[in-house]
């Protein structure tokens, strides 16, 4: 039996950062996690390898498609499929690598096997041989993410019918690809295979795509995606998934009861639905947790405490919003806490990507909501059809949305649809940090020409000042 300051379950984007984080202020930390290679959902088959897929296809497309207006012309273009997954693979394994030698450097226990609880204090990790040892922490952190949700009535093979996993590896590109669900890996999956030729229809229950979004941007994001050649259809449920052949996927209207149109005929079926919390396996009544109804470990949301003490639990397991930077937040924030600091985490100066062309990207609260909560607000837009640098790059799509409130002008939401809203972001989760104003943004000399221009066009916009609309 083995003593530790901090166990972590879980060594994904949540649990290793918190372990770097813990072994850097002086505990002893060991992390269980049951894949070979740390890095989690995000590292292995997530956010990594999908935007390494995502980087690849989109090359290939402007090659196809945009290069000519630049002055380029070539022939016999071609796509080798094997060297693309290749560069996923490569891209994955060194950043794994990465993760092994900060483990050795910050002298951090790994234990490879499948952590459960043994009652507070106790952790019992299970080899893939079937054997067992057990390790005690005066605290245990449980950061064992999410899993892939599913659709009743259609069954993943990860050949055909594929998880979100799956679809990173096919071994040929389809000539159709059916995407169930139009939220945000569903479509930059889709993007990455329709670049690469296949035809993609996403089947999604809503009325919309990307539920969540700003509406002003999933609606643009629609009509983007649907002129590049996605089909989409909205406000349809799918009732079942046959392989007779070809995949047979059988929808309906969503107030309809049996299916009432043709069947969809594909080569591959992607189910991308959401995401729910990984908590099987973890021997939770041990120590006297339970979840919820959705399979979420509640905590307290300050401390990341669950009501037995000792033990915490971080990132997808505990809800939120389940992107791997905010479980990384919250495993910092932990961390630091546990060693006697003060820290916090932000929720609302948290961003989130969809990674598409053009990207969307987004901070704080989106129009919708601050319309519900009756929150005064003044909206300043601007178009990268009149940024100089958008024009110079020939990617001329999209907007900037700055949302500024009517009577302190401090931003409350900042939404971008264009060339690298991703990083373009990043300039407005600082000035929500600080609440700043749409005026601090506008008073700050932006070089020229620069996509991030657009941003201040935006805060000028607030006021009815910008200068090149």
């Amino acid at each position: 039996m083995s003593d530790f300051d901090v166990v972590i379950i879980g060594g994904g984007p949540g649990g290793y950062q918190a372990a770097i984080r813990g072994a850097q202020l002086g505990m002893r930390i060991a992390c269980v996690e049951n894949r070979p290679r740390l890095g989690g959902t995000c590292l292995n088959v997530g956010c990594i390898p999908s935007k390494a897929l995502l980087e690849s296809s989109e090359r290939y497309l402007e090659a196809r498609t945009a290069f000519g207006k630049h002055g380029i012309a070539f022939s016999g273009l071609t796509v080798d499929l094997s060297k693309l997954l290749a560069h996923k693979d490569d891209v994955v394994d060194e950043l794994g690598r990465g993760i092994d030698f900060l483990f050795v450097k910050h002298k951090i226990t790994r234990l490879l096997g499948q952590g459960r609880l043994d009652g507070p204090g106790r952790v019992v990790v299970r080899e893939e041989s079937g054997a067992e040892q057990t390790i005690t922490a005066r605290q245990i952190v449980i950061a064992t993410g999410s899993k892939a949700s599913v659709v009743p009535g259609v069954q993943m093979d990860e050949a055909r019918v594929v998880s979100s996993t799956g679809a990173l590896s096919f071994p040929k590109i389809p000539e159709h690809l059916v995407v169930i669900g139009g939220g945000y890996i569903g479509l930059e999956l889709g993007s990455v295979w329709h670049r690469l030729g296949s035809k993609v229809t996403v089947v999604e229950y809503l009325d919309r795509i990307t539920p969540g979004v700003d509406t002003e941007m999933a609606t643009q994001l629609h009509k983007i995606l649907h002129k590049a050649g996605f089909d989409f259809m909205l406000s349809t449920k799918v009732i079942g998934v046959r392989q007779a052949g070809a995949v047979l996927v059988d929808v309906a209207p969503v107030d309809a009861g049996e299916p009432t149109r043709e069947p969809l005929a594909c080569d591959a079926v992607l189910v991308s639905v959401g995401r729910k919390p990984n908590t099987e396996g973890l021997a939770l009544e041990s120590a006297n947790l339970k979840t919820d109804a959705k399979g979420f470990i509640a905590v307290n949301p300050k401390t990341f405490a669950t009501a037995t003490p000792g033990i915490y639990a971080i990132g997808d397991v505990i809800g939120g919003a389940m992107l791997a930077h905010k479980a990384s937040e919250e495993g910092i924030a932990l961390m630091e806490m546990l060693a006697g600091q003060q820290s916090h985490v932000n929720y609302n100066a948290i961003p989130s990507v969809i990674y598409t062309a053009p990207e969307v990207a987004s901070v704080g609260q989106t129009e919708e909501a601050l319309k519900k909560a009756g929150v005064p607000y003044k909206a300043g837009r601007f178009p990268f059809s009149a940024s100089a640098r958008a024009k110079a790059k020939a990617h001329t799509t999209g907007l900037v949305k700055v949302l500024a409130h009517a009577a302190t002008d401090e931003i409350l939401g900042v939404h971008i649809i264009g060339p690298e809203a991703g990083s373009l972001i990043h300039e407005a989760v600082v000035a929500i940090e600080f609440k700043a104003s749409s005026e601090d943004i506008a008073r700050c000399c932006h070089a020229h020409p620069t996509l991030p221009e657009a941003l201040r066009e935006a805060a000028l916009a607030v006021e009815g000042r910008a200068l090149h609309v």
